[in-house]
C-alpha cells in the first residue's frame, strides 16, 4: 500500500477504486467506529488496514482466502470485520451522499439536469430494480429465489441524470416484483402523502399546457400521474413511437448507473452470502459510487456516453 501510494497514483486508484486522499479522508472519518483496543494476546488490526482490506474485497470481488494472502490477515478475522467496515461507511456518509430531494428547488434542478443533458423535461428520476445474487440462505426455501433461476435480493433505486443515486432500498425477497417492491416502499408512501413536495404541473418548452413532473419507469410499474411508463408495443403511432425512444433514453440512466455501480464494484458481480450482510455492502458501494461521481464528476463524464445539442452520441471511455 505504501509503495503504490508513493510511486504509482494511478496503481493506487485501479487497487481500490479512489485516490489517496479520498481513502485518508475516508479513513479519518470512520476510524473511531472501527478501532479496536489491544488485548494481552494480541494487538488490534489497525483501521487504515481493515478499511484497505474491505475497499479491495468491493473492488475486486476477491475471496476471503485471496485476500488474506494478500494482506496476511486470517480469512476469518476478515469475515468479521468487513460488515463492521461498511455500517461505519454507512453510517456517516449515507445520510449525507444519498438525500432523498424533499423540496420543490431540489426536485427542480433534477428535471432541469434531464432536460439539458437528455433532452426529457419534467423528468424527477429514473426509477428500477437489479438483482444482486446471493447463495441461498439457510432455511430460505424459496424466499429470495427470482424468476432468472437464482437466488437474490433486490436493490432498488432512484437515479438523476448524473448516474448518482438519489434514494435506494435494499433487501427486499426476489420472490417479489419491482412494482411489489416499490408499492410498499418509503418512497412510495411518501409520495402519496405529499412530504416529498413535488414541483407542481407547469407547461412545457414552447407549450401552454400545464404537464406534471413524475418519475421514469418501466413496463412493470403501474402509471400514475407521478410516474411515467411506455406505451404498450402493439398499434403504436409515431408519435407514441417517439415518446417510447425519449422515455427509454431517460430511464437507461438508471441502467447505465447500475452497470457502472457493479463494474466499479465487482464484489457485486459474485454470488455472495448472508442476505444482511449483503445488504450493508450494496449500500456501501452506493454510498462511495456517490462520493466519487461528487468529488471527481470531470473524470466519470469522460467514462459515460454523452448527447450533444444535436442528438449526435458522445462515446465516453
Amino acid at each position: 500500500m505504501k509503495e503504490l501510494e508513493k510511486e504509482d497514483v494511478k496503481g493506487f486508484r485501479n487497487f481500490l477504486r479512489m485516490d489517496y486522499e479520498l481513502y485518508q479522508e475516508i479513513l479519518q472519518r470512520i476510524e473511531g467506529r472501527i478501532t479496536k483496543q489491544d488485548t494481552s494476546c494480541r494487538k488490534s488490526l489497525s483501521p487504515g488496514l481493515k478499511l484497505a482490506i474491505t475497499l479491495r474485497y468491493l473492488s475486486a470481488g476477491d475471496s476471503y482466502q485471496s485476500l488474506m494472502y494478500g494482506f496476511r490477515v486470517a480469512h476469518s478475522t476478515i469475515s468479521k470485520f468487513i460488515r463492521e467496515v461498511c455500517e461505519a461507511i454507512i453510517a456517516e456518509f449515507a445520510e449525507e451522499l444519498i438525500p432523498c430531494p424533499t423540496t420543490t428547488d431540489e426536485w427542480k434542478d433534477i428535471a432541469k439536469h434531464f432536460s439539458d443533458k437528455w433532452q426529457f423535461h419534467h423528468c424527477l428520476g429514473a426509477l428500477d430494480g437489479k438483482h444482486i445474487a446471493i447463495k441461498c440462505p439457510k432455511g430460505g426455501g424459496s424466499m429470495y429465489y427470482n424468476y432468472k433461476g437464482f437466488h437474490s435480493i433486490i436493490l432498488m433505486a432512484l437515479v438523476d441524470g448524473d448516474y448518482k443515486f438519489t434514494w435506494v432500498e435494499v433487501g427486499s425477497h426476489e420472490s417479489a416484483g419491482d412494482a411489489q417492491v416499490f408499492n410498499n416502499s418509503e418512497l412510495k408512501e411518501a409520495i402519496d402523502k405529499g412530504v416529498l413536495h413535488f414541483p407542481p404541473s407547469d407547461p412545457l418548452p414552447d407549450d401552454d399546457t400545464k404537464m406534471p413532473y413524475f418519475i421514469a419507469g418501466d413496463d412493470a410499474f403501474a402509471l400514475r400521474s407521478w410516474l411515467m411508463k411506455p406505451f404498450l408495443q402493439r398499434q403504436m403511432d409515431n408519435t407514441q413511437r417517439i415518446f417510447n425512444y425519449r422515455l427509454s433514453r431517460a430511464r437507461c440512466i438508471v441502467e447505465n448507473a447500475f452497470s457502472i455501480l457493479v463494474h466499479r464494484f465487482r464484489c457485486l458481480l459474485t454470488t455472495m452470502q448472508e442476505p444482511d450482510t449483503v445488504a450493508s455492502i450494496v449500500l456501501t458501494c452506493v454510498c462511495l459510487h456517490n462520493l466519487l461521481r461528487k468529488r471527481s464528476p470531470k473524470q466519470h463524464r469522460r467514462d459515460a456516453d454523452e448527447e450533444d445539442s444535436n442528438h449526435n452520441v458522445i462515446p465516453g471511455a
